[in-house]
């Protein structure tokens, strides 16, 4: 195993330990962490566009380049969520091809939050009221 890519199969075994744990967790908790993927790419990608600009001129104009890249992340998503509804034989919604921005709420986020406060009481029942 791992002849074609060792690397990635080295990958995966040097991080078993912390994934597995993860596996434990409920799928209402797990769900919520992989919505958190989507914030980190996110991230990275304002990262990468605010590191390939070099400096602003002013704090205006990073802002009106971090709102153009957000636009232009969202206009790309909304895309892909377009073309894959209509493989899956859907009718899009309508609005979805300009700055359809989807998510703006965690389904299930109380219940996960149930399961961290159980899970980590220390850390999170502070933060509770």
């Amino acid at each position: 195993m791992g002849r074609k890519y060792p690397s990635a199969v080295a990958t995966w075994r040097n991080a078993w330990e912390r994934f597995t744990p993860f596996l434990e967790f409920p799928p209402e908790l797990r769900k919520v962490i992989y919505t958190t993927n989507a914030i980190e790419s996110m991230n990275y990608q304002l990262r990468k566009m605010t590191k390939s600009r070099g400096h602003f001129p002013s704090d205006t104009a990073a802002v009106k380049m971090l709102w153009l890249a957000i636009c232009n992340i969202e206009d790309k998503r909304a895309r892909e969520r377009f073309k894959d509804a209509q493989k899956k034989g859907r009718t899009p919604r309508a609005g979805v091809g300009a700055h359809l921005v989807e998510g703006a709420g965690t389904n299930g986020w109380k219940q996960a939050l149930q399961q961290l406060a159980m899970a980590y009481p220390e850390r999170i029942e502070p933060y509770m009221n």
